[in-house]
């Protein structure tokens, strides 16, 4: 192999900086400017120059989170799709659509709506809902 059939090598080739002047990046300032912090050494991430920091001058968020499951709530005006003396639980309840998965927590039915006479049973009601669902001849499976 002879020097004059090595191919040609292309691309260009990374500045290495703080190398010399031999490097193709200036040599004795290497990109940094003139004096200052920045230019003698490394400044952590976030630093402000002594300044109180973006992460310290904005408030934390406050409060507690609970990361316990709520039931899901329905109102009675949400269930037009039951006819008058039909069941009411979570089964038919998810079979209608109502809702999408049975939650660990339950179901509560609300009181927005009319009252009608269902059968309520495995589903939890408000006090209002009770009152309204037995005014309208309804019934209530502890």
């Amino acid at each position: 192999m002879k020097l004059s059939s090595l191919s040609k090598i292309t691309g260009k080739r990374k500045k290495r900086v703080g190398r010399g002047y031999g490097s193709g990046k200036g040599g004795h300032t290497v990109g940094r400017g003139t004096k200052g912090q920045k230019a003698r050494g490394k400044v952590r991430l976030g630093f402000e120059g002594g300044q109180l920091p973006l992460v310290r001058r904005v408030p934390k968020r406050g409060g507690f989170r609970s990361l316990r499951e709520r039931p899901a709530m329905l109102n009675l005006s949400d269930l037009v799709a039951f006819r008058d003396g039909e069941k009411v639980n979570p089964d038919s309840l998810l079979a209608k659509g109502l809702i999408e998965r049975i939650p660990s927590a339950g179901i509560k039915i609300l009181s927005k709506g009319k009252g009608r006479a269902l059968k309520f049973e495995g589903v939890g009601l408000s006090a209002k809902a009770r009152d309204k669902v037995e005014k309208a001849g309804g019934k209530i499976a502890e």
